[in-house]
């Protein structure tokens, strides 16, 4: 199913810039307009992520929901890896899931960079990120990274459901940085590192 009406009549998204459209007015549009089966793939973008919601991401019949969740696991896995490495924790006890990308954080432990240039792919800028130490700015960064994956994701998905998914993503990001403050960003910090000192998997 296609959404040229939607998507026509919804405000363009820029990087950097507030959100033209509340997630609320937004929310209301995709429940009236989507499939059945289009809202229930949005359901899981909803959701807030635990082992269950990436779980049925990866595995959703979707290929665009799957990539979403895949690489969203690869980059966390990838900026955990490095501050475990900064930090001192056992990178291996805090790698989630499998894949390429999973595997040689989890085997490659001690060699420069993970040896992540061995896959296919650029993962130098999820690499940095763990130099950052604004958290705010650090937690932009990974935004970005995100915004230009939904864009090129999508760049030839005209009026597609993958569309209206990334816009949606795209939205959320947007209007979750013009509320966000600097307090409830380094509390997110804190707690992702007390929990890699309980030995808690992320």
């Amino acid at each position: 199913m296609t959404y040229e009406y939607l998507l026509a009549g919804l405000p363009e998204l820029k990087a950097g810039s507030d959100a033209p459209i509340s997630i609320e007015k937004l929310d209301e549009l995709l429940d009236e307009q989507l499939s059945a089966s289009d809202k229930k793939l949005l359901e899981l973008l909803r959701a807030p992520i635990d082992e269950q919601t990436l779980t049925e991401g990866l595995k959703a019949r979707n290929r665009f929901i799957r990539d979403w969740f895949g690489f969203n696991q690869d980059m966390n896995n990838v900026l955990v890896a490095q501050i475990c490495r900064k930090h001192g924790f056992d990178v291996k006890q805090q790698i989630v899931g499998e894949g390429e990308v999973a595997e040689q954080l989890r085997t490659h432990t001690t060699q420069k960079d993970f040896g992540l240039n061995e896959l296919p792919g650029d993962y130098q800028a999820v690499l940095a990120l763990a130099q950052i130490e604004d958290l705010m700015a650090r937690e932009k960064a990974m935004d970005a990274i995100r915004f230009e994956w939904l864009q090129t994701r999508t760049e030839f998905d005209f009026f597609s459901a993958e569309m209206v998914f990334a816009y949606y993503l795209e939205a959320v990001m947007l209007h979750r940085w013009s509320i966000l403050t600097v307090e409830e960003g380094e509390k997110v910090f804190r707690e992702l590192v007390a929990d890699m000192k309980k030995g808690v998997h992320l």
